[in-house]
Order: C-alpha cells, then sequence, then structure tokens
C-alpha cells in the first residue's frame, strides 16, 4: 500500500530510519519488494529524473503498480528523487507521488529559498510531502555533479533559517557523505554532530522536529567492487562508502530517511558480469536477471536490518490504522 512519506517519518524519527531505494526495471523492483517483505520493513521507492527518461515514467508506475498487488502486505512511499522545479511540479500533478525532492542546493542560498518555497506551496495544496537540500554533497549521480572541492556541510543556523523560510518537511543536509561509488578515502566518516546541531537548533527555535535525509549513503561494499574487476571492471579498489554501522546512531538523532542506490547497481554489475564471464556461450538476459534479483533481496534485508526498519512493518500498519 502507498503511503504518504510523512505517516512513514511520523513512526521512525528517532527510532529507526527508513530505507530509501531507487529502481530503474522490473528486477529492481521485484528485489526491493521481497527484500522489504522478507525482512518486514516498510520502505520509500525512490525515482530519479533519470530513471523517468530511461523508459518512460508510466513504465515505473505500472511497475510499481504491479507489485503493489502481489506484495499486498508491502507499506511504502513513492518519491521524487533529487528533482529540478518542473520536474517536481509533473510529479505533484501526477497525483502518484507521496513526497518530491527538490534540488535547488546548487544555487544561493536565498535563489534555493525561492524556489523551495514554490514547491512547497504547490506540494502541500496536495498532501504531498517535501524534501529539500541545504549544503552540497560531492560526486556524480546522475544528473548531480559537484567537484568535492565545491562540496559543502550544511550549516545548522543556515538550516534552521531555511526551515522557517521554506516550510519543508524534511532536510537533505550534507554531512560529510558524497554521491556515486566514490566516497571516502582512508578513515572519513560521517559528522553526526551537524545533525544533532541541527536537530537542537530546531527545538531551541521552537520548530516541530525536521526529518533529516542522509543522501549518499551506499556502503560500497569491497567484495563487490572486487568481485566486478575479477570479472573484468576496471573500478577504483580505494573505493568505499559510508559504514552501515553508523545509520542507526544517525537515525536516534533524526536522520530519518537513508538514500541507497550505488551498492544495488554494484551488485547488479557483479552478477552480470560474473554470469556472462562464466557462461560465454550464454546471451539470454533472464538468468542473470533472477540471480540479481535474489542476491538483491538479501541485500536490501540485510540494509533494513541495520536501519532498524527490519521487523516495523506491523507496527507502521498499527500506527497508521491500516
Amino acid at each position: 500500500m502507498i503511503v504518504t512519506t510523512a505517516q512513514l517519518f511520523k513512526v521512525a524519527y528517532g527510532r529507526f530510519a527508513i530505507g530509501a531505494y531507487n529502481i530503474n526495471n522490473a528486477e529492481q523492483t521485484m528485489g526491493l519488494f521481497r527484500g522489504c517483505m522478507e525482512s518486514r520493513a516498510p520502505f520509500i521507492i525512490q525515482i530519479s529524473k533519470g530513471a523517468r527518461r530511461y523508459t518512460d515514467k508510466r513504465i515505473l508506475e505500472a511497475l510499481i503498480r504491479a507489485a503493489e498487488e502481489i506484495f499486498p502486505e508491502a507499506i511504502f512511499a513513492v518519491h521524487l528523487d533529487h528533482g529540478d522545479e518542473q520536474t517536481c511540479y509533473e510529479c505533484i500533478d501526477s497525483g502518484f507521488f507521496s513526497s518530491v525532492m527538490i534540488d535547488a542546493s546548487h544555487e544561493p542560498f536565498e535563489k534555493n529559498v525561492e524556489i523551495t518555497r514554490r514547491v512547497v506551496e504547490r506540494a502541500h495544496a496536495k498532501n504531498i510531502s517535501v524534501e529539500a537540500e541545504l549544503g552540497m554533497l560531492g560526486g556524480v549521480e546522475e544528473d548531480v555533479v559537484v567537484e568535492e572541492g565545491h562540496a559543502c556541510l550544511t550549516d545548522p543556523d543556515e538550516a534552521v533559517e531555511f526551515i522557517q523560510r521554506t516550510g519543508c518537511d524534511a532536510l537533505a543536509a550534507a554531512i560529510g557523505t558524497s554521491h556515486g561509488a566514490y566516497k571516502f578515502k582512508g578513515k572519513q566518516r560521517l559528522h553526526l554532530d551537524v545533525i544533532e546541531k541541527i536537530r537542537d537548533k530546531v527545538a531551541a527555535a521552537g520548530l516541530p522536529p525536521i526529518p533529516i535525509v542522509m543522501h549518499g549513503s551506499s556502503s560500497v561494499p569491497k567484495e563487490e567492487v572486487l568481485r566486478i574487476n575479477a570479472a573484468g571492471g576496471q573500478l577504483d579498489e580505494d573505493a568505499c562508502g559510508v559504514d552501515p554501522a553508523e545509520y542507526l546512531p544517525a537515525a536516534r538523532l533524526g536522520v530519518t530517511k537513508v538514500n541507497i542506490d550505488t551498492d544495488g547497481r554494484l551488485i547488479w554489475t557483479r552478477v552480470h558480469r560474473e554470469y556472462f564471464r562464466d557462461h560465454p556461450q550464454e546471451f539470454d538476459f533472464r538468468p542473470p536477471g533472477k540471480i540479481f534479483m535474489e542476491e538483491y533481496a538479501k541485500f536490501i534485508a540485510q540494509r533494513n536490518q541495520l536501519l532498524g526498519s527490519a521487523g516495523k512493518l506491523d507496527e507502521v500498519r498499527t500506527a497508521l490504522g491500516l
């Protein structure tokens, strides 16, 4: 069942995080639903601008509607990831999305406020939540390209002003994560102190708690990178991502949505490279597709455990009166 993102956030805030996973095709959709049902977790389906262009936005909606029928116990929200203003309006008007993200973080502060406020007004008129971004993550992910030298952490004082002036429902905060497979080097860690300061300053300003969203939160498992390279890939073996052990501590500070996309792409690449390496005479894409669905479901279930959302499905259903 599709529910509002705000409903999921209300149940999860300060206790656990909701996994937000991007989909582009049928295999990812099936693996995601299976993994969330196996771990009994609520979740958020993310659709990016790139995914909407990959085939056709109507294909993605049909896939989600079909999965909703196949897995009637599933409880999830549908979210636009990294939308520009026009794409946000299209998704708001479609009647299909639970929430949208307006990403104007590349704009000066005042321009970001102006754009975000317009999207919030349009979305709230239809009971749709808005996620906005302040600060900039480095790295590359589809339409998002930010040189590391231009990446900057979210300023907690600016965050309070931004929330007050825009009325956004969730804030994507830059806390040291990065888009894509090339995130951290050495012992770099998340800046959990930034989340804590935002939470405390929001409370001091008399505002209701604001769910924080953590972008660029894939872990980039070393084993996946090594296996891809052993099967003909050329990924940087020094690449590493967010330590999944930090998901739950961050959730307890107010991180309520954790975006995980790159890891799923790595699993897809590993499965297909290994399959066709080991079966060079094959050309049928369905056998590796089946393997991917199993592997992705297992990965999703494991991540939901680390997010603290596993086993929360019945609690969410009760809280929402479903």
